[in-house]
């Protein structure tokens, strides 16, 4: 019996492979140009990684001058020969969906496992492959937009329309993405799946935090923002924090598209108060808005 790595577990939040590898001990890491490396193992389809997204771009906004954080795909579901844990068939997900949403606070919606369930979360993940090998900025934005349609606007992101129309958004060259999505990103997308097997990561989000003299910390699974900080003081005894503006704008010209708890971390808001302000931005015009049942994702206005 193996468990469906899909239903994540809320209380540990951990999304959990169904066979776990042992950790070789002889894994080593070259060390960044940066004092901490952090070697962020996701999956485009890992709820729990959508829920740390808050904690992650406040970390990039306070630490980003010390740290690099290199984006691995984990492989989290292959394909549907999982028969337990809750969830045997897609459909089984959406309910689960709804549930992390409203652990997390953030806008999840299920019902694409209902609608037009995929099939494996491997396409995705060659796609984001692709993208890295044109540029780790863009692929960055070509993963939060892949994420924003599958969690929130039902899209099932096994399909190349939308792989295409997201590759489009990050401004990537689709036709050149197009020819490593078929050849080099697959080779790329298997030697991250050699690299968590090496590192014994057994789910996701997993993050692997080294320094320069290749000691590491793992923080493993959602946790609170001060877990992610202690891990890279700990790399990097003294770590200073960088200031940023926490003003809404400046923080919409950082991050096009926010939630509102993505917003209240890093505008150091209550969420209440947080989402108070982002309507009154929206009512002004100064924001676009998308609604679901689950909450709503607030948008810069395209230019």
């Amino acid at each position: 019996m193996k468990n469906n790595p899909l239903l994540c577990d809320t209380e540990s939040g951990i999304c959990e492979l169904p066979s776990a590898p042992v950790e070789n001990i002889e894994a080593t890491v070259e060390p960044g140009i940066k004092p901490v490396k952090i070697i962020y193992f996701t999956d485009p389809i890992c709820s729990t990684c959508w829920g740390i997204e808050p904690q992650l771009r406040k970390l990039k906004l306070e630490y980003g001058q010390l740290v690099d954080v290199e984006y691995r795909m984990g492989g989290l579901l292959p394909d549907w020969s999982y028969n337990s844990g809750g969830i045997s068939k897609p459909s089984d997900v959406a309910p689960h969906w709804d549930e992390v949403s409203h652990y997390y606070k953030m806008p999840i919606v299920g019902d694409v496992w209902l609608e037009d369930p995929l099939h494996s979360s491997y396409p995705p993940s060659v796609a984001f492959k692709a993208a890295q090998i044109q540029d780790e900025d863009k692929a960055i934005a070509f993963l939060r937009r892949i994420r924003e349609m599958v969690f929130l606007e039902k899209k099932n992101i096994t399909r190349w329309e939308y792989l295409s129309e997201a590759a489009a958004y990050a401004g990537l060259d689709v036709a050149l993405f197009e020819q490593d999505y078929e050849t080099r990103a697959v080779t790329l997308f298997q030697e991250d799946l050699q690299l968590a097997a090496q590192w014994a990561v057994r789910g996701f989000p997993t993050l692997l935090v080294f320094n320069q003299a290749g000691q590491h910390e793992k923080v493993y699974g959602f946790k609170p923002y001060e877990v992610f900080e202690t891990a890279i003081t700990k790399m990097h005894p003294g770590a200073p924090k960088a200031w940023y503006s926490k003003n809404g704008q400046d923080l919409f010209g950082k991050y096009p598209t926010l939630t509102t708890q993505e917003f209240a971390v890093l505008a150091g808001q209550h969420f209440d108060s947080a989402e108070n302000q982002l309507r009154t931005l929206a009512k002004d015009g100064l924001l676009q808005t998308y609604a679901t049942p689950n909450g709503t994702l607030w948008k810069a206005p395209v230019s």
